[in-house]
């Protein structure tokens, strides 16, 4: 289970790195049903349904919900709407009508959930009478608010301008169109740039530290 929610006070927080792989891994697995031959739309994409192994990597679980896709030529199936409140796009709720791309309005309220370590349900009562997509807008991408409503248990250690990039793509996969929405493709290859970013001042801080080493012990660098 995705266990940022869970209870307990032996339960750690999940850090921002965590946070990013485990994005990227239920991403990779969207992607993957979606690029297959005939496509498989997830239909039940939340966190209990994201497992996790020892080293945090995210596989999808429960496909009970799941429905392929017939043919290149349908872009939806029809079917009753069923699946966990707060998580479904407003298209399959209104007509019953399932894309592929619903599975990424899913997907962007669980980006939602990871950045602010709220439910879903929580976050849609703090937007009212808002729409979810004015709340994200002005919480989560204003630079007045956005520290304030990130998950409290991340203790500041994330990078901003990396949080405001997934609070963005997580503006874009909530769009009411599912046209308008990325691909799963796209949102991987978004988060992956993400982190590799991410890295980079990890990457600048253990060269910078060798170096100091080095000239403490009376070494060139770079051996």
């Amino acid at each position: 289970m995705l266990f940022y929610f869970a209870g307990g006070s032996n339960v750690r927080p999940l850090s921002w790195d965590r946070r990013l792989k485990i994005m990227i891994g239920a991403a990779r697995g969207l992607n993957f049903l979606h690029s297959l031959e005939k496509k498989i739309i997830y239909r039940d994409l939340k966190p209990s349904n994201i497992l996790l192994d020892k080293a945090y990597t995210a596989k999808l679980s429960d496909f009970g919900l799941a429905r392929s896709v017939p043919s290149d030529d349908r872009t939806h199936v029809s079917t009753q709407v069923v699946g966990t409140c707060g998580y479904a796009a407003p298209e399959y709720i209104a007509t019953g009508h399932l894309y592929v791309k619903s599975d990424v309005y899913g997907f962007g309220i669980v980006l939602l959930e990871i950045l602010t370590g709220k439910r879903i349900g929580e976050i849609i009562r703090l937007s009212e009478p808002k729409s979810l997509r004015d709340w994200l807008k002005s919480n989560l991408l204003s630079r007045a608010k956005s520290r304030s409503n990130m998950d409290a248990k991340l203790e500041g250690r994330y990078p901003p301008n990396l949080a405001s990039q997934v609070a963005q793509l997580a503006l874009k996969c909530i769009q009411t169109e599912p046209k308008v929405r990325p691909s799963m493709k796209e949102v991987l290859e978004t988060l992956e740039s993400i982190e590799a970013a991410n890295e980079k001042p990890a990457d600048n801080i253990k060269r910078t530290t060798n170096s100091k080493a080095a000239q403490l012990h009376g070494q060139p660098d770079g051996g």
